[in-house]
């Protein structure tokens, strides 16, 4: 076991867990061959859960499965794990390498995460939202990883050679985002009242947790920049509601602060991720209404 000290500059501090993994996003890197990013995809995955709760990203522990271990992949994946961790600035503290022949056909393998996080009680992220807040998207960069079952399905249907394609074959393996930074930094200017981080079932589901009971976020999705490749997903065939309840549509984060904070807010962000109006907080027992369509 891995041996950590609580850093001693919190005074009430509470410990914050995550765990997730990438899902069939792995696939797609067997298929073309590239492995030192979806570490990073691991990474992003448990800590931007953790910041969700107004968290910073303490320590980190990754579990590798496969049929045998091929030191050259199992390096890229460690790469891609240890940038991510760089970037999420926590400590990568120890995992599990396991070898599985039975389970794992020859080349297969899969990877999950564990992150622990630290938070102020004062600082956790509960209860602040209040009727007229502004509902900010962050852009994401891509699909993230969610929804590659439903990619690759598509993807099998139409007969496409990934490695053929430099659209697709750039687009699916980008690396999910990391929001670690930017977030810490508005929690710690206090200028947050909560925030939804836009991984599967999509804008409605994600944000539907954080929000109060007797409070609703109307959302306009006639506001969303939808990236080329949710784009390219709608007009291959996928509909409206499968799109909205699988992908983030382009939104990888949301964040609820109270209007006067929105120039504070920006000025967090590179150009690249800048947050813009999406909708508001009003009061109705419905805790989300979305309104207008994907573009």
């Amino acid at each position: 076991g891995a041996i950590s000290n609580i850093p001693k500059n919190l005074k009430n501090p509470h410990i914050v867990t995550s765990t997730d993994g990438v899902g069939t996003k792995i696939e797609i890197a067997n298929e073309i061959k590239k492995f030192d990013t979806i570490g990073i995809d691991l990474v992003a995955m448990c800590v931007n859960d953790l910041i969700v709760q107004g968290a910073k990203p303490y320590l980190f522990l990754d579990y590798i499965s496969t049929n045998k271990i091929d030191l050259k992949k199992l390096k890229s994946i460690i790469k891609g794990i240890v940038k991510g961790c760089g970037l999420a600035n926590c400590k990568l503290v120890g995992g599990e390498t396991a070898e599985m022949p039975g389970t794992y056909e020859n080349g297969k393998f899969d990877i999950a995460g564990f992150s622990v996080g630290l938070v102020e009680k004062k600082k956790i992220l509960k209860g602040k939202i209040k009727k007229n807040d502004l509902i900010l998207a962050i852009p994401s960069n891509g699909v993230h990883s969610n929804g590659y079952s439903l990619v690759r399905e598509l993807i099998k249907r139409k007969k496409i050679n990934l490695n053929k394609n430099k659209f697709l074959k750039t687009e699916l393996i980008r690396p999910t985002k990391i929001y670690v930074k930017e977030i810490l930094n508005l929690i710690d200017k206090n200028i947050l009242n909560g925030c939804a981080n836009i991984t599967g079932g999509g804008l409605k589901d994600n944000i539907k947790r954080i929000i109060p009971n007797n409070l609703c976020a109307e959302i306009d999705l006639n506001k969303v920049n939808t990236l080329k490749i949710f784009k390219w997903l709608k007009h291959s065939g996928i509909k409206e509601k499968e799109m909205l309840k699988t992908f983030n549509c382009g939104v990888g984060f949301c964040l609820i602060i109270n209007k006067k904070n929105i120039y504070k807010v920006k000025k967090y962000f590179s150009k690249k991720y800048e947050p813009y109006i999406i909708g508001k907080i009003s009061k109705n027992s419905k805790k989300v209404k979305v309104n207008g369509k994907i573009k």
